[in-house]
């Protein structure tokens, strides 16, 4: 089995402010990463303490999202460098991984 290495990234951000639609569309049309996916939390919180949460019959559009890609680390370091005007500091985690074929 051969493997290749990655970076994986991981952006934390929420559905209120609206920008990962932004972030989403960047990363597909303009950063073309190998594959992105946006989770959808069902709890959280951040720096404000305040947490975050849905219940079954709450449809709340201010929860916490996290988006996540990966690709070669070159190339993540170069995406990286260029969503830090875009993305809140400390909002922006990644860590070595490995595709398998």
């Amino acid at each position: 089995m051969m493997a290749t290495d990655v970076t994986v990234v991981r952006i934390y951000c929420s559905e209120q402010d609206g920008r990962y639609r932004e972030l989403l569309a960047r990363l597909h049309e303009q950063e073309k990463v190998a594959g992105v996916t946006v989770f959808r939390a069902i709890s959280g919180f951040g720096s404000s303490g305040r947490i975050h949460s849905a219940e079954l019959l709450d449809m709340s559009l201010d929860l916490p999202l996290v988006v996540e890609f990966f690709d070669s680390p070159e190339r993540v370091q170069a995406v990286i460098g260029r969503l830090r005007e875009f993305i809140k500091p400390g909002h922006i985690v990644s860590w070595p991984a490995q595709v398998h074929d």
